[in-house]
Order: structure tokens, then sequence, then C-alpha cells
């Protein structure tokens, strides 16, 4: 790892600052970006927010309330996406290897390149290319390894960078709040706490088996990051092994055919997403949160499969066995995982060419206009389900809150 050289590149508030690239009267204002719905949840907020105790994945009844004269603004996948992806080609003709790990975040390894540049100079470089030719603002961390990178990008922000020295990372990490190691949420955050330890330093005195003992495998792991330790490669490409989709309803709910109807449209949608990325799945999976806010999930195995008319029963019936008359609904969704490679094949018995000529006739007008173009007229009552991209494209998915339903 002495030789290692990874720099975590962060796009600052990237959502706001889409909105402020798009509209510069936006600038210096108060934003919130997200579902515009008592029900939303805030999926960006600008730094002008965060004095009022704003943060990303509160509800943005809460955000409102705290910041009331902030412009709220619905976020727009497509254009968050196609601002990402001019940024993911600059980070790609500049570095010899970069992983993606979401849509405003990258790594990069420059192992190797300050023989004959310097890595520090080129990752100064790249981060003014950026922002020349995006007019995005964006931050960076380079040091020997992930973990550290990144919390030095988070030290740096806003539209800064940081660079650890190999052999002061411990010493630069520990005076910092726990909170700043990743993998340490709210709940590991208060376990901690409870325990007395609010900064980084104290772990570092700790013993690793005390860790293990309050938190299992995962407090091994926040010990080793604690003491800067993080042998994670750049990784180009991460395969998924699932997809997913849900919906939170602004009013709960127990209207069962408009439950069954979305149902039917994300399945339908899913279900073409295997398609075309000729994937297949052996696992599929409904969610249902109630009004008293206890979440409840069912999954069924099954042979292989990527066809609508066979998935969509399958769900309906596991819905039917989950579901409880008694109580409203806040939110359904589906997922199908144990994702392999392969093509749907012909059932001898149920299946004939001409279904199969459909799929793929129905696929190629989806993919040409659009996933909403042609639906099941079950599935019509739903008008929000639908992806702009290809989950299996080797990108990380697009994350916004839900979308009013």
């Amino acid at each position: 790892m002495s030789d290692k050289q990874i720099i975590h590149l962060d796009l600052d508030t990237f959502y706001v600052s889409v909105e402020r690239k798009m509209d510069a009267r936006l600038t210096n204002r108060p934003i919130l970006v997200g579902g515009t719905s008592d029900r939303g949840v805030v999926a960006a907020c600008s730094y002008e927010t965060r004095g009022y105790g704003v943060h990303s994945g509160m509800s943005m009844k809460l955000a409102k309330q705290l910041c009331p004269e902030a412009v709220v603004i619905r976020g727009n996948a497509g254009i968050y996406s196609k601002h990402s992806d001019e940024v993911t080609e600059i980070i790609k003709q500049e570095t010899p290897l970069f992983e993606k790990s979401s849509i405003d975040e990258f790594y990069a390894d420059l192992s190797g390149t300050d023989r004959f540049y310097g890595c520090y100079k080129l990752a100064t470089e790249i981060r003014k290319k950026i922002i020349k030719e995006t007019g995005l603002p964006i931050s960076f961390g380079l040091s020997a390894n992930k973990v550290v990178s990144k919390i030095a990008t988070g030290e740096a922000k806003p539209n800064n960078q940081l660079m650890i020295s190999q052999g002061t990372e411990k010493l630069f990490i520990a005076p910092l709040s726990i909170k700043k190691i990743p993998q340490v949420g709210d709940k590991t955050y208060q376990t901690l706490r409870h325990l007395g330890i609010k900064r980084i330093g104290t772990i570092q005195e700790m013993p690793e088996e005390m860790m293990v003992n309050v938190l299992g495998k995962n407090g091994g792991i926040i010990w080793r990051r604690a003491q800067g330790i993080d042998n994670r490669p750049v990784v180009a490409f991460n395969e998924r092994k699932s997809i997913s989709t849900e919906r939170t309803f602004d009013r709960d709910t127990i209207d069962i055919k408009k439950l069954k109807s979305i149902l039917i449209a994300m399945t339908e949608n899913l279900a073409f997403q295997l398609r075309r990325g000729d994937k297949l799945t052996g696992c599929i999976n409904v969610k249902i949160k109630y009004s008293d806010f206890n979440t409840y999930t069912k999954q069924m195995r099954i042979p292989y499969c990527s066809a609508d008319h066979i998935l969509i029963p399958h769900i309906l019936e596991i819905f039917e066995k989950l579901y409880n008359r008694r109580l409203l609904i806040r939110l359904i969704g589906i997922k199908f995982s144990h994702i392999v490679n392969g093509h749907y094949q012909i059932n001898l018995f149920d299946d004939n060419e001409t279904s199969m000529n459909l799929y793929k006739a129905l696929d190629k007008i989806r993919e040409k206009y659009g996933d909403r173009t042609v639906m099941r007229a079950a599935g019509m009552e739903s008008k929000t389900i639908g992806r702009m991209l290809n989950p299996f494209n080797g990108l990380p998915p697009v994350v916004l809150a839900h979308r009013k339903q």
C-alpha cells in the first residue's frame, strides 16, 4: 500500500450545482432538491440550508419547516445523469483506472503517475479541467487508500482539495469525529457515543477485539478504517446482483386496484431492464411499509426468468400473502435478485414464437422511445414507473428521493 496513490473526487452538492448551472438566479439561495410533497425526501440541499439543521435524507416536510425560505426543486434524473456523464468522460480520459461509485463520486488509482508527472499535480489538473469544462464545483482527497482519501475530500469541501502524505494517515484522522468514518451510520454512531467514544483517535487506541465485541464484524472494519487501513482496490466495474424500485404514496392507501396496478407496472419495467441487459432473475421480493412505519418483505425463488407474463403472477401472489388488509399502506416496492447472465428461453408448454417476437418488438419500441411508451393496460394507473438508464451499463444507479405517486 505504500506505493498506492488513490484519489477520491466528489462533486459538491451535485444536484444543487446542476440546478444553479441551469438557472443562475438560484446562486447563493437556499435550495432543496427531492420529492416536493410532504412525503418526499430531501435528495440534496445547498450549504445555505445546513445552518438550519437540514440534511439529505430528511423528510421534505421537516426541511421546509426548518428553512421556510428554501427553494424546493423536484429532481430530474435524466439531466443529472447527463452532467455526471460529462464529468465521467473527463476522468476516463485523464486517469489510468477509475471507479464510479455513485452519480457524483469517483475513485481513481494514480499509482505510478508520479514518476513522470506527479500524482498531486495530475489530480489538480483533473479538477481544474472538470470545473472549466462543466462549470460544476468538485473537491478531491488524495492519499494511499480509499477511506482516507474519502475522509480527506470531506475535510477539503467545499470546492477544494487536500493531500494526505504517506505515513500521516492516522495523525490526520485522529481528531475527527467518528461520524467521518465511512460505514458509521446513525445507529452505530449512537452505540459508540454511549460508550463515550467521540473522536477517531479513541478508536485508534482501543483493541480491535473490543470493537468486534460491540459491533460484530462491522466493528472490525470500522477499527481498521480508524487506523487508516483500507486495502480495497479501485474497481472499474461492479456487476449488479439486484435491481429494485419502490413508491411512497402522498396518502396512505388500501386501494387494491391501484396497488396491483403499480406492482404490475413495476414488474413490467424491471423485466424489461433484465431483457435489455441480457439478464435473468432467480429470486423476486415484494416490500410493504404500512402507515405505522413497520416494513415487511417476502421473497420467492423461481426458475431463472425475465418474462413479464411469468413474473407478474408471482409478484401478485407474494403481495396477496404479505398484505394485511387491516392496515393502510405507505410504500410498496419490488426487487429482483440472484441475477445471472442469460436470455429468456421459450417454455415449450406455455410460450410460442409469436409471444417471444412480441417481447422483442415491444422492447425495441421502449429502447427507442422510452420505458413507458408501451405498457399493459392493468398497469396504466401508475404514472411514474420508469427508468432513464440501463441498470446493467456498468454505472451506479441514479439515487433520487421517492417520486410522488
